[in-house]
Formats: structure tokens, C-alpha cells, sequence
């Protein structure tokens, strides 16, 4: 069955997958009122009739850029029948999403999390929220992978994540500002590998 969206609702989606690629490239900071208009083509009183201000428009943004990755991750787990293959899916997601990423800005996490580190409270804490998430979702797949003897059984399980998470993070920051996508693909033949160790 479809979800039937409100003309309110549908003009809110239409103003964040507009803006969505504008913020990940200039960031909170660097987009203007003047960039929104341009990029949806709407008027300013058409955009804070739906959002309350530019803050509101960008947290809301975040969970849509942060949306398509994790969204295409969360698809392959599910397809994965061990632990092992589901955390290999990381690895395999972001070798093919890293160009298009990369065209579309970078990651959003690495972005505002870079760019609201002391600014802006509710941003810096849209991208703790997607780490801890992250990192959660990692710990259950490892613990499970204990808890059925595909795993060692003396792994720490929040290192590992929180390893993946930075391994990851990192490639895509090394791959953006030197412009080099193969520096990612190093990288997460590195993650196979520290993946393939944790079997027992």
C-alpha cells in the first residue's frame, strides 16, 4: 500500500531532496536563504511557511542525506544470512556509493560534524546521534556473531565498531580532500580485512 503524503508534507520533501546536495557541499554556515529559493525554486515565504527557519530545513536535511547510505545498508544486512557477510556489507556499500557521495558533497556526518563541532548544538548532536547509531547497529551484528561461533569470543565488540566507523570516516575524508577515490578503496580493503580477523 502507498503512503498518500499531504500537499504540506510533499512540499516539505520537495524542499529537503532540493536542498539536500546545496548543504552537504556549503555546509550550515555557507547556505544562504538566496541558495534555498534557487534551488527549489520557491519563494521565501514558501519555505519558512513549512520549515520555521534555516536550522530546521538543514536538521532535516541531515536525516536525508544520512537516509540514502543507510538506507542501502540496512537493505543488504537484511539480505546477508551471517554475520560475518552482514558486516561485510559496509565494506561493499561504500565502495559503490563513495563517487557518488563524493559528487554529492562528501559524507553529511563528517561534514556536520566538522562544521558544528562548536557552533551549533542541535546539528553537532544530529551527528553524534548517526555515529552512536551506527556504532549500535555494528555491536549487535558482532555480538551476535559471537553468540553463534562465527566470532571470537574475547572480541571487543564497541573497539571493533567504533574501528569500522573511523576506518570508514576516515577513507572518505582522505578520498575527498585529496580528490583521490582509490585512497577509499585501500581503506576498506583494510575494513575486509579487520573483519576477516574476527572470525574464530
Amino acid at each position: 500500500m502507498n503512503k498518500s503524503y499531504s500537499k504540506a508534507e510533499r512540499t516539505r520533501n520537495f524542499i529537503i531532496e532540493s536542498t539536500a546536495e546545496v548543504f552537504n557541499k556549503k555546509g550550515y554556515a555557507g547556505t544562504s536563504l538566496t541558495d534555498l529559493t534557487k534551488a527549489t525554486g520557491l519563494t521565501k515565504g514558501s519555505i519558512y511557511g513549512n520549515f520555521e527557519n534555516k536550522e530546521e530545513v538543514a536538521l532535516a536535511v541531515f536525516d536525508y542525506n544520512c537516509s540514502r547510505v543507510a538506507g542501502l545498508t540496512a537493505k543488504k544486512i537484511r539480505e546477508a544470512t551471517t554475520c560475518y557477510d552482514k558486516l561485510m556489507c559496509y565494506a561493499g556499500v561504500y565502495r559503490t556509493v563513495t563517487k557518488e557521495t563524493m559528487s554529492r558533497g562528501g559524507c553529511p556526518i563528517l561534514n556536520t560534524a566538522t562544521e558544528a563541532d562548536d557552533t551549533n548544538c542541535l546539528l553537532r548532536d544530529k551527528a553524534a546521534g548517526a555515529v552512536r547509531h551506527w556504532e549500535g547497529t555494528l555491536v549487535s551484528i558482532i555480538n551476535q556473531g559471537v553468540l553463534n561461533g562465527e566470532f571470537k569470543k574475547d572480541i571487543n565488540s564497541r573497539q571493533v565498531s567504533l574501528s569500522i566507523v573511523a576506518l570508514i570516516e576516515g577513507g572518505i575524508m582522505i578520498s575527498k580532500v585529496t580528490g583521490d577515490l582509490t585512497s577509499m578503496d585501500s581503506i576498506l580493503k583494510t575494513v575486509e580485512l579487520f573483519i576477516e580477523q574476527l572470525k574464530s
